[in-house]
Order: structure tokens, then sequence, then C-alpha cells
């Protein structure tokens, strides 16, 4: 039962995500700064209702490179980091075919990551998708995981996914997670640089979780994950 509570909500949350921000796009007419802006906050503001919602539930990760990085450090089991992943990989899915569906066929399509070779070359892409992951990463541990200055960490972790999508979102698309990348990527066939969207934010997530737990978690402080861990929750509700 746990560990369907569990993967049900990285499930819903993941889709929630891609249903919003992917949806938002395809609302958005133009390319313009307030069209940006618009998909900005569609994403952002959806990634802080779901922490909000169910952090206390799963953690929401609904990302994972967020996932491996908590499994690197320890934070997260093998076993549940792959019950997360694939989760959040079927959530993103149905939500990218619910939107070709809803809104069209092209729905999903408008929802693509990929890299504006006008402006940037594929490896400016993947460091770009490494600096703006690592940010988010970085902000997670600062606020989700170290108790020490946990104040509204679903606030702080979209308000990250906003400014990151401002940045990053004319030139890669600033997808930060491959789940995100990857629903609409299925839903429509398209998969150009679509390995970009997975090592770029694996590699900036391992990094960031590495660094925060190195250098500024010391030993034995108090963490905020044991409280929505999987093992941890499966003991208390036992």
């Amino acid at each position: 039962m746990n560990k369907a509570r569990l993967g049900s909500s990285e499930f819903i949350g993941t889709f929630l995500l891609v249903f919003i921000g992917v949806g938002s796009v395809t609302s958005v007419t133009g390319a313009g700064n307030g069209g940006l802006l618009t998909v900005s906050l569609a994403f952002g503001l959806a990634v802080a209702v779901v922490v909000a919602a169910v952090g206390h539930v799963s953690g929401a990760h609904i990302n994972p490179s967020v996932t491996i990085a908590l499994f690197v450090t320890g934070k997260i089991k093998l076993p549940d980091a792959i019950l997360y992943i694939v989760s959040q990989l079927a959530g993103a899915t149905v939500a990218a075919f619910a939107l070709n569906h809803l809104l069209g066929p092209g729905a999903a399509a408008a929802g693509v990551t990929s890299i504006n070779h006008a402006l940037i070359s594929t490896f400016q892409g993947l460091i770009i998708e490494i600096i703006l992951t690592f940010f988010l990463v970085f902000v997670i541990f600062g606020t989700a995981v170290d108790m020490r200055a946990q104040k509204l960490p679903s606030l702080f972790i979209g308000l990250t996914v906003v400014i990151d999508i401002i940045v990053g979102g004319p030139f890669t698309g600033s997808s930060l997670n491959p789940a995100r990348s990857f629903g609409p990527a299925l839903a429509s066939g398209h998969w150009d640089g679509h390995w970009i969207y997975w090592v770029g934010p694996i590699v900036g997530a391992v990094a960031a979780a590495l660094l925060y737990q190195t250098l500024f978690l010391p030993r034995g402080a108090a963490e905020a994950l044991p409280d929505v861990r999987p093992d941890a929750a499966e003991s208390a509700s036992a």
C-alpha cells in the first residue's frame, strides 16, 4: 500500500507538472517575452503547488534527476528510486497524450524541448541544462533537505524553476527534468537531441547534491527527508 501511495504521488505530481506546463506552451500565442513569462510561471507554480500538496507524502521529486541525486547521496533506496522514476515517466507520458487528445495533435509537440541552434551549439545547450539543474537541486537541498534553513520550500523551489526557464527557455527550453522532456517527445515522436535532457539534468543534479552534502550539510545535521523518505514513511505507518 505504501509503495502504491508513493508511486501514485509521483505519477500525479508529474502529470500535473507536464499537463499545466506544456499546456501553457500550447495556449500561448507568439514567441515574445510575455509568452516566456507565462510559460515560466505555469511550470514554476505547478512545481510549487505539487511540492506543497504531496511533498509530505513522497517528497514530490517529480523529476528523475532529483530522484537520482537523492539516491546518490543516500537519501532514497534503489528500489524506491526506480519506482519513483517509472512513476514520473508514466505521469509525464499520460499527460502529454492527454494534451494531444484534448488540445489537438500538436499540443505535445509544442512542448518538446530542443536546442535553438540559431543561438547556441549542442554543447552549449548541454552546459546550460547542467547549470540550471544544478541551481534547482542546490535550492532543493537548501530549502527542503537541510532543516536549518527550511522556509517555504515549495515557494522557493517553484521560483527557481521560474527564473531557470526565463534564462534558459529561449536556448534549450529549460527542461531541468528528463520526465518533462520524455512525455512530449514520446507523444509527438520528436527525439532530436533528447539525450541532452537526460545527461544535462542528471549531471547538474548530482553535482549540486554532492556539493551541498559535502560542504554545507554537516554530518548529523537534521534533515527534512527522514519525514518523507520512503523507508521512513513505511515505518511510520506500520
